[in-house]
């Protein structure tokens, strides 16, 4: 959301940014657990287009025009925060991630349609990541068979601004590329976009977790991996609050902890230890092996509620989770 003017008062920490929108303070400080879901969308270009996702029940590749009815009847149960992944089909990926910052794409649309729709109504949040647009599938661009930071960072920048241009909330950094927060926060500044908040995937974890995500979004890498710059699932807290104190001084609005499950000590730590909201998300593989358990349907509810409700005891303000849609339609939890 462009709010001021280009070249005014340039501030890396703006905590009246989580405060902006009736929608913002109901999501990070709301009393009830439907309050603090947000549902995850992976939208796809055309229109019609409504595919179930392989090994993610319940949750499709959208367009446009299916995500708008998606989101309205989402709304009409009172879940009204959404986090869009942008789909790009093979022949517009490219080594620079151009897609990604094209106002142009489905993704660009897909926001400004959510935000000319529903107005304040519904919370915007968009990932903020190079490896769906990039042809090698990876987080940042690669040179001479290195990710490389700074370059990437410069890309990330175009990515976000895009993003507040047509209209988002929050653009959500998922890179962990060194130094992007305070990066994209100065380009938000200096493009007037003063009421856009970030949230940064402060601690993001090189985790197995992902593969059903990955699916879905068509972001897996073609070669390596991203131990590189994804945080090492044997590291200790040290590591955990270094991210989340450096991306909390560089401007973050709200802070993330992924995955959510095999980390909920971690997600208590950082809680503990930053003073913004911190948020968790709920990964694929944490949801599918929820929707694959062979179980009654108040077992299903049961399993379900439960893990919510740990994040929630974990220190989570703010719950990414694919189960928000069945949460909400259901009223299993208020």
């Amino acid at each position: 959301m462009v709010e001021g003017q280009p070249g005014g008062t340039r501030m890396n920490i703006r905590p009246r940014i989580n405060r902006w929108t009736a929608a913002r303070r109901r999501l990070l400080f709301g009393d009830g657990m439907l309050d603090s879901l947000v549902q995850p969308h992976f939208v796809v270009d055309g229109t019609g287009v409504d595919d179930p996702i392989e090994g993610m029940p319940g949750i499709h590749q959208q367009s446009v025009d299916v995500l708008l009815k998606t989101i309205a009847e989402d709304a009409s149960h009172g879940l009204k925060a959404v986090m869009l992944f942008g789909v790009v089909a093979a022949h517009a990926k490219d080594a620079e991630a151009t897609e990604a910052h094209n106002h142009g794409s489905h993704l660009h649309r897909a926001i400004t349609e959510i935000k000319s729709t529903f107005g304040d109504e519904v919370v915007v949040m968009t990932d903020v990541c190079l490896c769906t647009a990039t042809d090698h599938g990876h987080c940042g661009l690669v040179h001479d068979g290195e990710i490389v930071n700074d370059a990437s960072v410069d890309v990330l920048c175009k990515v976000a601004v895009s993003h507040a241009a047509a209209g988002a909330d929050y653009v959500c950094a998922s890179d962990m590329m060194d130094g992007r927060v305070s990066a994209i926060r100065g380009a938000l500044e200096a493009a007037g976009a003063t009421s856009t908040g970030i949230l940064s995937y402060s601690v993001k974890y090189a985790s197995s977790f992902y593969g059903p995500f990955r699916h879905a979004a068509q972001s897996s890498p073609e070669f390596g991996d991203r131990a590189t710059h994804q945080m090492d699932t044997r590291s200790g807290y040290e590591e955990a609050m270094l991210e989340a104190n450096l991306d909390e001084t560089e401007g973050a609005d709200i802070i993330m902890v992924k995955p959510g499950l095999p980390y909920l000590d971690v997600v208590r730590k950082i809680a503990d230890t930053v003073v913004r909201p911190v948020a968790v998300y709920n990964v694929s593989g944490e949801y599918a092996m929820v929707m694959s358990a062979q179980s009654s349907k108040d077992s299903h509810r049961g399993m379900v509620v439960e893990v919510l409700t740990a994040f929630k005891r974990a220190g989570a303000s703010v719950i990414v989770t694919y189960h928000a849609r069945e949460v909400a339609r259901k009223q299993w939890m208020a």
